[in-house]
């Protein structure tokens, strides 16, 4: 028998926002939890919060943050993050609040600035996490 642990989910969210596209928002898989760029999309609406790149980290790591509680994670468990920034010239605003999400045990990062994001977003931030597992011999459940 295998554990489930090895079987790819496709993770939904009812809190987070739905894919723009032909994607899953996340997947689980072998432990880890993949999560698709998120950007700053109110998830109630699928529009772009206000308030530039401030209110848009914000709203990406809320919809992060609710798209891993469904997957069985949190933020306590990102191991890697990527941000995509429309502007270099953003980073320190951004960096301030994602300091807010990340306040011991910060994930490894990298940040690049980009030609364009989708939605004409300010910033996109994807992740991987890791995901708890209570696999035993005969018996998995971590579904």
């Amino acid at each position: 028998m295998s554990c489930c642990c090895s079987e790819k989910k496709v993770v939904t969210a009812e809190k987070g926002p739905k894919a723009i596209g032909p994607y899953s928002v996340g997947v689980t898989v072998g432990g880890l939890v993949f999560i698709s760029g998120q950007l700053g999309l109110v998830p109630e609406t699928g529009i772009m919060v206000e308030g530039g790149i401030e209110a848009e980290t914000r709203q990406a790591l809320q919809n992060l943050k609710a798209i891993l509680e469904a997957a069985g994670s949190g933020l306590d468990n990102v191991v890697k993050t990527t941000v995509f920034l429309r502007d270099m010239n953003d980073f320190a605003r951004m960096n301030a609040v994602y300091a807010e999400f990340f306040t011991h045990d910060a994930p490894a990062r990298s940040a690049f600035q980009v030609a364009a994001l989708p939605k004409n977003g300010a910033v996109e931030i994807e992740a991987i996490a890791a995901k708890p597992c209570d696999c035993e011999k005969d018996h998995c459940s971590c579904k």
